[in-house]
């Protein structure tokens, strides 16, 4: 049965969607998946045998991406499973950034010890007047599971909504509430009182809060990230903060440059700290690995396409490919010339890479799958029985 290696404490939830006679733990070797939270894995040693990484959360930057795709290595996350977690950071950090909660409550505790503690709020408490969010503007940026959520949530509570996502998936636009109004990204900077973003880093978002993005922001309004540091330049932000551009900057991933600076609140990545989010991530993770162990489906990946379908056949093929011309037709054609007939085929591809997943009404023989292992722009061939 198949070996799970653990590289970070996940949820004892996760082990109980292993089979029977899978072995889930720290000290595995040559094992067959992986899975992981923050651990970074960009100088591990990716063994002949694995087949998968699961990230128990939404990143994958610690990930050697490519090295795995280049290998036949799926690698997953868990989009969705922290959700809620991360959802409601960004809900108490938008009262954060509206109000100078953090400065009171520091200025509070300069108190300690002196006499007339009543009076001396009473007569402090001026200094730390802030903003109610309700009726102010809120643009989410990146509608995926955790922006629709804020975005909803945000309603709920009053706030006008604007929300850019060039890449909204039909699911996410069935859960979004029709109050939030659709945008262009410079439109939303513009009128927005408070900016929460949500994408992925990117070669294309690295930075994308840079000197002209804040220059077109509105004045005085708050940026909140949770999604990653990299996604702000930090020197354009500080600058910024301190010349008012931006009242204040909440962000879920400290730094040196940024820690201590006033108007800057960094709180210590608790996005999914949460025991709930914890046990959904691992749960999700460990039914993704699963189903590709045993069944070649594939779900959430990051690198190849999903392609899941139920088992419907005497046996399974998958194949993993480049994304060019006449792949399946080679294929196939060397499967009809063995006298195999194809019950089901699916074949999908995700930038330079495919995947195809083959249900046959018979077991081909070890040397068609050899045959089929050995063309050029084939990566890896599984088979099921």
């Amino acid at each position: 049965m198949a070996k799970i290696l653990k590289l970070n404490e996940i949820s004892e939830v996760a082990e109980k969607e292993f089979p029977a006679g899978y072995t889930f733990a720290a000290d595995v070797k040559n094992p067959d998946g992986i899975m992981l939270r923050s651990f970074n894995m960009h100088d591990y040693p990716l063994n002949d045998e694995l087949l998968a990484v699961a990230r128990a959360g939404a990143g994958t930057n610690n990930i050697p991406i490519p090295d795995c795709t280049a290998k036949g290595i799926v690698v997953f996350n868990t989009p969705g499973a922290n959700a809620n977690a991360v959802k409601e950071l960004v809900l108490c950090e938008l009262l954060l950034g509206g109000r100078k909660i953090v400065d009171a409550i520091d200025w509070v505790k300069t108190l300690k010890g002196t006499e007339g503690i009543s009076k001396a709020v009473e007569k402090g408490k001026s200094k730390f007047v802030g903003h109610e969010i309700t009726g102010k503007t809120l643009g989410v940026i990146g509608l995926g599971a955790i922006g629709v959520m804020v975005a909803n949530a945000a309603s709920d509570l009053g706030m006008k909504v604007l929300g850019y996502d060039p890449y909204l998936s039909v699911q996410g636009a069935l859960h979004l509430y029709t109050t939030t109004e659709m945008s262009d990204l410079d439109s939303l900077l513009k009128k927005a009182d408070f900016i929460t973003v949500h994408v992925p880093l990117t070669p294309s978002t690295e930075k994308m809060f840079n000197a002209e993005t804040f220059a077109k922001m509105k004045e005085g309004s708050v940026l909140i990230n949770n999604s990653r540091g990299e996604l702000v330049d930090e020197d354009a932000v500080l600058e910024a903060v301190r010349s008012g551009k931006l009242e204040r900057y909440v962000t879920d991933f400290p730094s040196d440059k940024l820690i201590g600076e006033h108007n800057i609140i960094c709180v210590p990545h608790l996005g999914a700290s949460t025991p709930e989010a914890e046990d959904n991530c691992a749960a999700m993770a460990a039914k993704e690995l699963v189903d590709y162990i045993e069944n070649g489906n594939i779900t959430h990946s990051v690198n190849y396409p999903d392609v899941a379908s139920p088992r419907s056949s005497v046996c399974r093929l998958t194949i993993m490919h480049a994304n060019v011309e006449g792949v399946i037709s080679k294929i196939t054609t060397l499967l009809s010339a063995n006298n195999i007939n194809i019950a089901n085929i699916i074949d999908k591809s995700k930038g330079d890479r495919a995947y195809m997943l083959l249900d046959l009404d018979t077991k081909p023989s070890d040397e068609l799958v050899g045959e089929i292992a050995k063309l050029d722009m084939v990566t890896r061939v599984r088979i099921f029985n």
